[in-house]
């Protein structure tokens, strides 16, 4: 059973590629001109949004080197503790709906202080994996 679902599994991508390219040519749609045209609105508006990625990058590099974000752990731990919130994770919870790329940093730093089989690093592996960034 277990072999079967993985085979299903392995084919659903390439099955719905496939469903769409068969109801494209039915009907009778121009499907690379379409793919290109999608591709090329895609490209512009990651154009536009390159200088709000690099000025929220840079904030975010601001907040962490000036210890401001060790000062918000700090206020916030005596709330959160009792909650069963570790303070080690708040860096982490507080970037990752502004910053990816911060987020994956304090994990890494999180996992390598305490390593991938700790409580603290399957928690932020687990945050890390289950949440995408906002901004």
């Amino acid at each position: 059973m277990e072999k079967g679902i993985i085979a299903l599994a392995e084919w659903v991508i390439p099955g719905l590629i496939l469903l769409v390219l068969v109801v494209a040519f039915c009907r009778r749609l121009p499907v690379y001109e379409l793919f290109i045209a999608g591709a090329q609105d895609g490209f512009e508006i990651a154009v536009r949004t390159i200088p709000y990625l690099v000025a929220m990058l840079v904030a975010v590099s601001i907040f962490r080197a000036s210890g401001a974000l060790d000062l918000l752990v700090k206020l916030l731990s005596p709330v959160l503790s009792p909650l069963g919130i570790p303070p080690e994770v708040l860096p982490h919870a507080l970037l990752r709906p502004l910053s990816g790329s911060a987020a994956l940093g304090v994990a890494t730093d999180i996992i390598r202080t305490y390593g991938p089989d700790s409580m603290l690093g399957r928690l932020v592996s687990t945050m890390q994996g289950s949440s995408d960034t906002t901004v």
